[in-house]
C-alpha cells in the first residue's frame, strides 16, 4: 500500500518558540522550564545516540492540560515530544526538530483500584514500583518488569515488556483502555474495563508500541495479578550459553509455568559480581523464579533441576529468603549499569532482538562468536524464556575503527535475528536507532499502511516527528 508522504518537518523558529513559550508560561507559570540542564535531560542521555534537547520542556498536571498544551503547540506547527522517566534506549525522546517536550511525571494519581474485577486506573505519570507498593496490601500486583522503575505511560508507549514476560505477558496483554490526547488536543478513551469487546477497531492496541507518535498517553486501565502464595527463586551456572539456552528451550516446550528465565553470559555475570558485590560463579547462568503454591513451585522446580542436568548445568541453586531474592533480582535490574562498569568511560550501546524460541540457542551461540570475532566487549543479558536477549558493547567513540566495527556487529544481529523470523526489536522500541530495519522487517505494504496511519492522526507530523516512520 502506498502511502502519500507528508513534508519533511523543519524546525520552528525563534520567533514561534518565543511565542509558545511566552503563552505557555502565561497558563503554566514554573511548569514551563527552558534551562539547559533540563532540557538536556529530556534528550536522550542513556546511550550514545547523540542528545537532541527540545526547545522547552512543561509540566502538566492532568488530561485536559496536555490537551491545552497540544493544541497550542497545533497552532504553531511545533512538535511535540511525550517524556515519561526517559529510560528508553532508542533515542525516543530526542526533539530533532525542537519542540515541546510534555513531562508527565506530575500526572501521578492512581484513580482506581478494582480489586473485585483485578484492574486498576492510572495517570501515565505513575510509576511501576510506585504501583506495586500501592497495590501490596490488597495481595495484587502490576507483573510487568522492565527493570527500570519507567512510567507506565512510556511503558505502554514502548510495548515494555521484561522479566516477568514469559509468564504475565507484555504490555499488550496486560492493557484494558487508555486515554489519548490526539495530535489535534482532541480526548479520547479507547475501550472500556470489559475484560474483552469486539466492537470495532482495537484502539487500544494502536497506540500501545506507537513511541508517542500518534498521542500522549495520559491514563491507562491496567489488568491485575494476585500474589502469588509461594515465589521460589534460584540460579543455575552452565558450560556454555548453548547449554543455558537449550535449557531454556526445553523447560519452555515441557509447559513448565516458569515466572522468569534470565540469561547472563559469563561476562555479564562478572560486571554483576563487581557492581552488586555477588559471588556467582562467573560463567553463563541462569536467573529464575516460580510462582504458585508450595507444592506447585517445588514440582517446577524439580523438574527444571532435571533438565539442567541434561545439559551440564547445576546444581540449582535456591534463594529462599524474600531479602536473598530481592538482592539477586536487583542485580539484575542494574546490569546495565553493571556493564558499564567493564569498560569505564566508554560509552554504552544497548540494543536487543528477539527470536522464535527454538531458534534462541543458535541466535545467541552466533552472536558469542561474531563478538569475539570482533573484538568487542558486549555483555549479553536476555529475558530468554520468550526469546529476547540483549547485548551491550561498550565502545570508545573517539575510535573510529571502534565504532564502525560496533555499528556492523549491530547490523549483523539485527539481520541475523531477522534471518531467523525474528524482530529488531523485542522491547527497546524503534525509536530512531532502528528505523531502517522496518521495512525489512514488516515488507513495503505494511510500512505503506502504517505511514497511512500515522498521516490520518497526524497530519502535520507534529507528535514525536523523527522516531519510527521515515517521511
Amino acid at each position: 500500500m502506498n502511502a502519500p508522504l507528508s513534508s519533511a518537518r523543519s524546525k520552528p523558529t525563534d520567533a514561534t518558540i518565543a511565542a509558545i513559550t511566552a503563552e505557555l508560561a502565561r497558563r503554566y507559570g514554573d511548569r514551563v522550564v527552558t534551562s539547559t540542564a533540563v532540557r538536556e535531560q529530556h534528550g536522550h542521555t542513556l546511550t550514545w545516540v547523540k542528545n537532541q534537547p527540545p526547545d522547552l520542556v512543561v509540566y502538566p498536571r492532568t488530561t485536559d492540560e496536555v490537551s491545552d498544551i497540544v493544541k497550542l503547540c497545533a497552532a504553531h506547527d511545533v512538535p511535540v515530544i511525550p517524556f515519561g522517566t526517559g529510560t528508553s534506549l532508542e533515542g525516543h525522546i530526542n526533539a530533532p526538530f525542537g519542540g515541546v517536550s510534555v513531562d508527565v511525571s506530575l500526572m501521578m494519581r492512581i484513580v482506581a483500584v478494582h480489586e473485585e474485577d483485578l484492574d486498576c486506573v492510572v495517570e501515565a505519570g505513575v510509576t511501576r514500583k510506585e504501583l506495586n507498593e500501592s497495590l501490596r496490601d490488597k495481595g495484587l500486583f502490576f507483573p510487568i518488569d522492565p527493570g527500570a522503575d519507567a512510567s507506565i505511560g512510556g511503558m505502554v508507549a514502548t510495548r515494555a515488556s521484561g522479566t516477568n514476560a514469559v509468564r504475565y505477558g507484555t504490555m499488550k496483554d496486560v492493557v484494558l483502555s487508555l486515554t489519548v490526547v490526539l495530535p489535534d488536543g482532541e480526548i479520547v478513551k479507547t475501550a472500556s474495563r470489559a475484560k474483552k469487546s469486539s466492537a470495532g477497531y482495537d484502539l487500544t492496541r494502536l497506540f500501545i508500541g506507537s513511541e508517542g507518535t500518534l498521542g500522549i498517553i495520559t491514563e491507562i486501565t491496567l489488568k491485575l495479578s494476585g500474589i502469588p502464595e509461594a515465589i521460589s527463586a534460584g540460579i543455575c551456572a552452565f558450560p556454555s550459553v548453548k547449554a543455558a539456552c537449550d535449557a531454556v528451550i526445553m523447560t519452555i516446550q515441557s509447559g513448565i509455568p516458569v515466572a522468569r528465565i534470565e540469561l547472563l553470559d559469563e561476562v555479564q555475570v562478572r560486571a554483576v559480581n563487581l557492581h552488586s558485590k555477588l559471588g556467582l560463579p562467573e560463567s553463563p547462568l541462569l536467573l529464575l523464579e516460580f510462582h504458585g503454591t508450595d507444592a506447585g513451585v517445588k514440582e517446577q522446580a524439580e523438574r527444571f533441576g532435571e533438565i539442567a542436568a541434561e545439559f551440564e548445568g547445576g546444581p540449582f541453586e535456591w534463594a529462599t529468603k524474600p531479602e536473598e531474592r530481592s538482592r539477586l533480582w536487583q542485580a539484575r535490574h542494574d546490569a546495565y549499569w553493571a556493564a558499564r562498569g567493564l569498560r569505564p568511560g566508554a560509552q554504552s550501546v544497548a540494543t536487543d532482538v528477539c527470536v522464535p524460541i527454538s531458534r534462541l540457542a543458535e541466535c545467541v551461540d552466533e552472536t558469542k562468536r561474531d563478538i569475539l570475532d570482533s573484538g568487542l566487549i558486549a555483555p549479553i543479558v536476555g529475558h530468554v524464556g520468550d526469546g529476547n536477549f540483549h547485548v551491550q558493547p561498550l565502545v570508545d567513540t573517539d575510535d573510529p575503527a571502534e565504532v564502525a566495527a560496533c555499528e556492523a556487529f549491530v547490523d549483523r544481529l539485527v539481520r541475523r535475528a531477522l534471518a531467523m523470523e525474528g524482530t529488531c526489536t523485542g522491547e527497546h522500541g524503534v525509536g530512531q536507532k532502528k528505523m531502517k530495519y522496518l521495512e525489512i522487517e514488516h515488507g513495503p505494504a505494511a510500512l505503506g499502511l502504517m505511514r497511512v496511519l500515522k498521516q490520518a492522526v497526524d497530519p502535520l507530523n507534529i507528535m514525536n516527528p523523527g522516531k519510527v516512520i521515515a517521511f
